[in-house]
């Protein structure tokens, strides 16, 4: 009897291979922006995938052997994840601070738990921040796909338990579970719906707001029969609509905006085309060209190690190499190599191992009579000396017990898990008859078929790291500033202005911009990234959920005659330390209170944050620092919000001069004409836990001034000038000719990308004591 056809569908290759690359893009360029939805694509598939695994078992044998279940899923997933943590901890510990090291332990332990989907939630982590990116932070996917792997083929037995054993097999077993895979797609949606205003951080993370994704293949795993039947012509059209809708959604979903409800139905529902569309008929799919097309259906079958290690590359490429064009294409190198080395070393040997693979049956039909006492019509031609299930072309190993069927199924058998490319085999699991019968011979055969592949993983690690050292030294030669001009050595005589605060920081600044080495900071960058804005003593002057306290948040003597408002954002709460030292500073005749949210701008308009307790709280917060200087009214204001652009609650996207309007138009009358001064933030420098790092010196932590900064101050500056106010800019004492560095003297600027240290904030004193003084102000 001639081998069965493949029943390995192409256009789920290419599905899960169009999603992949659509993720791995967006991450490394920033293009498609919505190209994170592929994980969305992955979570359907994956759905329908499994659910498939769990009726198949539920037609053949009436329940769900959890058993096999559960072991395929730890021999396809478990040895390429465990491989790529091990490796990412490895490197954090060598290319991270210590810090983001112990940080990126304890992500790998929960996604080793499979719980870092609310691990990340829970604490808040914004997906979309392009600074503080976990190595691992991808791993949220897995845990949510596996969480659901093991609760629902529990709910699959609960929702078949009160049926015969024969309507288990029939349509009614299918029918229960497509209702059940049903209600889960409409409670998720409900939770999504109602969590992603109120917590967008937590919505997008979490299980219960996924699952009826994965519900939702569920339902077209158990509508599949009937799907067989709608006519070819209109299955092949489904499918392609579906391709352009998730075309669609790569470039039409915008990451700023709410997600995953109700976007996330956009890749979803083309998903769910491309799926139900392609049940029945051929499943080469010739006519979907795009999906099924030999590299499609390639890149599909790596789909699952490249996802796992496209994140870990890419952050630490940011690390070690500075930002140019080549810098793009080395991390793509480097991410291929590492790719098909861990499919053919690890993934697809573990994968296809006889271990915890089902016995086959003893035969119990009588032995078939020799060939010679065969009538001469009966007996068999020269093939049917080979072993049973022979396959012309098909390599045959001696002592093995070929199948009756392909036991191994073609590379393009692997499938993607939820935004994991790959958890389950398209085919459904061969009978047990055709399965080894012997753990011996299994075994050899497996060695036989796999350990050229393991060489070949061997041979690619190692000729693909040669070719990424030699394309780094092409590209980089001798270390370089990371894509900054290189200053000039300073020429400010430090003795001579040794008097001078703003000279000698400016000094300091220009030494640092081309050291060579990390000095003695003070405190440590460890130090100021574990402490963070908790060691800023107007902390709770400006968190959200903390009731005010102008008692506690103000500084100098009670009888003070002048009284100084600090207000803002977070921006505000870092320089919280310098005013609080120049009340101190005074001799009584000041005293400053700081006050504010941080991620609330002070402006008349309420702009978006993903922080749902400054959303819940900003506007309520302004009102009472506005009651509060009514109450006790102030002789000088100062106001510091961050220089970003933004977006209305209502959709409207906010301009440099929009916001230096909405800012003026919120705090007029605060302060007596003439008394408000707006002082900018310094400009971003290089998030800390990206840049530091024991491989590389003070260089890979320089910053530029960003455009929209510039916009910012020039804004805002032409702002205060039509209203007699004043404007302090802090490029002279933060950066130097345009370079921004991380540290001044001994004292680190920064303790993440943005924020000054409290450290650093005191030494500004003088400096805006003398800027307030030159404007007649102090």
């Amino acid at each position: 009897m001639p081998a069965p056809a493949s029943r390995v569908r192409r256009d789920l290759q290419g599905l899960r291979a169009i999603a992949v690359v659509a993720v791995v893009a967006t991450h490394l360029t920033g293009w498609p922006r919505g190209g994170f939805v592929g994980v969305d694509v992955f979570f359907v598939l994956s759905g329908f995938l499994v659910t498939g695994i769990l009726l198949s078992d539920l037609d053949r044998e009436g329940t769900v052997r959890l058993g096999a279940f559960f072991a395929r899923r730890v021999k396809r997933l478990l040895p390429a994840a465990l491989v790529v943590l091990t490796a990412v901890v490895g490197a954090a510990f060598l290319v991270f601070s210590p810090v983001r090291a112990e940080s990126t332990l304890t992500d790998a332990l929960s996604a080793a738990g499979l719980v870092s989907n609310w691990h990340f939630g829970l604490e808040g982590r914004d997906y979309f921040a392009a600074t503080d990116v976990s190595p691992l932070q991808h791993f949220w996917s897995l845990s949510v796909e596996e969480q659901f792997s093991v609760v629902w083929p529990l709910l699959v037995l609960l929702a078949v338990a009160a049926l015969p054993a024969a309507a288990r097999r029939a349509r009614r077993g299918r029918v229960a579970v497509g209702l059940l895979a049903g209600a889960v797609v409409v409670a998720s949606g409900i939770v999504a719906v109602v969590q992603t205003p109120v917590d967008p951080s937590l919505a997008y993370f979490s299980t219960l707001t996924r699952a009826g994704e994965l519900a939702t293949g569920a339902v077209i795993a158990s509508a599949a029969p009937v799907l067989a039947r709608i006519p070819a012509a209109a299955r092949g059209l489904l499918a392609w609509v579906g391709v352009a809708v998730i075309l669609a959604a790569f470039f039409v979903i915008d990451p700023a905006g709410p997600f995953p409800a109700p976007a996330a139905a956009l890749p979803v529902i083309g998903a769910a085309l491309v799926i139900g569309g392609g049940i029945g008929g051929d499943p080469h799919h010739r006519h979907l060209f795009v999906l099924t097309n030999p590299l499609a259906v390639t890149l599909g079958d790596l789909s699952y190690s490249l996802y796992l290690w496209h994140l870990p590359v890419i952050v630490f490429a940011g690390v070690l190499l500075a930002p140019r064009p080549a810098a793009t294409a080395i991390t793509i190198l480097a991410l291929l190599v590492l790719t098909v080395a861990t499919y053919l070393g690890v993934e697809q040997p573990f994968h296809r191992s006889p271990w915890a693979a089902p016995r086959a049956a003893e035969p119990t039909s009588p032995a078939p009579a020799a060939p010679e006492a065969l009538p001469a019509s009966r007996r068999p031609n020269a093939l049917a000396s080979r072993p049973a299930g022979y396959v012309p072309g098909q390599r045959y190993y001696p002592g093995s017990r070929a199948a009756a069927a392909p036991v191994e199924p073609a590379p393009a058998t692997v499938v993607a898990p939820a935004p994991l490319p790959a958890p389950e085999e398209e085919r459904m699991p061969a009978p047990a008859a055709s399965l080894p019968t012997e753990a011996a011979p299994a075994w050899a055969a497996w060695r036989a078929r796999f350990a050229p592949r393991v060489a070949m993983a061997g041979a690619t690690l190692a000729i693909g790291s040669g070719a990424t050292a030699l394309a780094v030294m092409l590209a980089y030669g001798a270390p370089t500033l990371p894509g900054l001009p290189v200053a000039a050595p300073a020429t400010v005589d430090v003795a001579a202005q040794a008097g001078d605060a703003l000279s000698a920081l400016q000094a300091e600044l220009a030494a640092a911009a081309t050291a060579t080495s990390w000095p003695d900071l003070h405190p440590s960058l460890d130090e100021v990234q574990r402490a963070s804005s908790s060691a800023n003593r107007a902390h709770d002057c400006f968190t959200p959920g903390v009731a005010l306290d102008a008692g506690r948040c103000t500084w100098g003597s009670a009888d003070a005659p002048r009284h100084l408002y600090l207000v803002g954002d977070s921006s505000a709460m870092a320089y919280a330390p310098a005013f609080a030292k120049l009340a101190d500073d005074s001799g009584g005749a000041w005293r400053v209170t700081t006050v504010g949210m941080y991620g609330c701008r002070f402006t008349d308009v309420l702009v978006e944050s993903r922080d749902p307790s400054v959303m819940a709280g900003c506007a309520q917060r302004k009102a009472d620092v506005a009651a509060m200087i009514a109450a006790s009214p102030a002789d000088l204001l100062v106001v510091s919000n961050a220089f970003t652009l933004g977006r209305s609650v209502d959709g409207r996207d906010l301009s440099a001069g929009d916001l230096a309007s909405a800012i003026a138009s919120e705090v007029t009358g605060w302060a007596p004409a003439g008394h408000t001064v707006y002082l900018a933030p310094p400009p971003h420098g290089v998030d800390l836990g990206r840049c530091v790092s024991p491989l590389t010196g003070p260089s890979a932590c320089l910053a530029g001034v960003d455009d929209v900064w510039t916009q910012m101050e020039a804004a805002t500056e032409a702002h205060a000038a039509t209203t007699g106010d004043a404007a302090i800019s802090s490029l002279a004492f933060s950066c130097w000719h345009g370079i921004c560095p991380a540290f001044a003297g001994d004292t680190p600027v920064r303790y993440d990308d943005t924020h000054l240290t409290p450290a650093f904030a005191e030494r500004l004193t003088p400096i805006l004591r003398g800027e307030l003084a030159a404007r007649g102000l102090y």
